[in-house]
């Protein structure tokens, strides 16, 4: 067993000063480094970018977030363009993944499923003062959100279908945040969808105060949605997308269509998915699908249950509270994985 953690992160201010803050936390991290050692020989094939169309296409879809990444290059004292390729989400390629989501009347329960050594281990809680949404959710590429709620009550998950065919466009992390951060509703979102770059080809899960769940289907190529309330990692309707192997993605949607409970219970949701015994849950670290994470987000009572590794108790999160101005106690999320490698944030590693 491998204990791991996630830092908590709290800010309310700009852009650039949320920028600037993370660059100082990251001086003092291996998150940066570790990520450098694993991309060394990668960096030049997947990391280029051209740096007036990525600036250009950002202030049109998130227009705080060139203010942040301006933040992190001057805490870090890095110039604009190595910023931006580190921290823009634009034009990077993405490792595979798996993940679950299953949603109900007014809650998303999520498992992120990936390898260990590229976990940045960060829940993020972020009250823009110049524009923008207030956002909740763990962070990938330190910028962007794997899943995550906005004081909207708006709810965002993202599930990998396939690599194959790349385009010039946004990665799945920095669409969740442009989406958590510049949207109030499905529709919204999916307006969004349809008309942000997609790097990669992903199934995106939106649920809002309205109880509307729809799941996204989106390639470089085409745009659809579909109206369910489970997802794992294949397409229903862009099917010539979808990889040649979907056994376990179809095993795991299964699990949690036919382990259908009540809509409003958010307790059986989440044991469905955090219990290793109820199969969701996976342990496949080495094939970079095992489960990370496990997070909630509850509309209702506007919180966040989050909790690493299996049959965990989640440590509860109160959004309300960070809302209206109060520092969250929590430093610091523990949990333990059945795995010997650490996250990105272990000096170990």
């Amino acid at each position: 067993m491998q204990a791991v953690f996630s830092d908590v992160v709290q800010f309310t201010g700009n852009h650039y000063d949320f920028g600037y803050m993370q660059g100082e936390l990251l001086k003092g991290s291996p998150i940066l480094p570790n990520r450098f050692k694993q991309w060394t020989s990668k960096r030049t094939r997947y990391f280029s970018i051209n740096q007036q169309e990525s600036i250009t296409i950002l202030q049109r879809f998130i227009p705080g977030m060139i203010d942040e990444i301006r933040g992190l290059a001057d805490a870090l004292n890095w110039n604009m363009e190595d910023a931006l390729r580190e921290f823009g989400g634009h034009y990077v390629d993405y490792s595979r993944s798996g993940c679950s989501i299953l949603t109900g009347t007014n809650y998303m329960v999520r498992n992120y499923d990936s390898h260990p050594s590229g976990y940045e281990g960060r829940f993020v809680l972020y009250k823009p003062t110049d524009t923008g949404y207030a956002v909740v959710g763990p962070s990938m590429q330190i910028t962007g959100r794997m899943d995550g709620m906005n004081e909207k009550g708006l709810m965002m998950g993202y599930n990998f279908v396939n690599r194959i065919g790349s385009g010039d466009g946004f990665i799945c992390n920095m669409i969740g945040r442009i989406i958590l951060e510049t949207c109030a509703t499905v529709e919204e979102a999916i307006s969004v969808l349809r008309e942000i770059p997609h790097r990669t080809t992903f199934n995106y899960v939106l649920l809002d105060r309205n109880g509307k769940t729809i799941v996204v289907e989106a390639s470089p190529r085409s745009v659809t949605e579909r109206t369910t309330n489970v997802c794992t990692n294949h397409f229903e309707l862009l099917t010539d997308e979808n990889r040649y192997r979907m056994d376990d993605s179809i095993r795991r949607q299964n699990l949690m269509k036919n382990n259908q409970i009540d809509n409003s219970n958010v307790v059986q949701a989440f044991e469905l998915l955090n219990n290793s015994e109820k199969e969701v849950f996976s342990k496949k670290y080495d094939a970079w699908s095992g489960t990370l994470h496990t997070t909630v987000y509850d509309t209702e009572l506007n919180k966040v249950w989050f909790s690493i590794g299996a049959n965990q108790k989640p440590v509860v999160i109160d959004v309300d509270e960070f809302l209206q101005g109060e520092k969250i106690r929590i430093k610091r999320i523990k949990g333990k994985l059945d795995f010997d490698k650490p996250f990105l944030n272990d000096h170990h590693m």
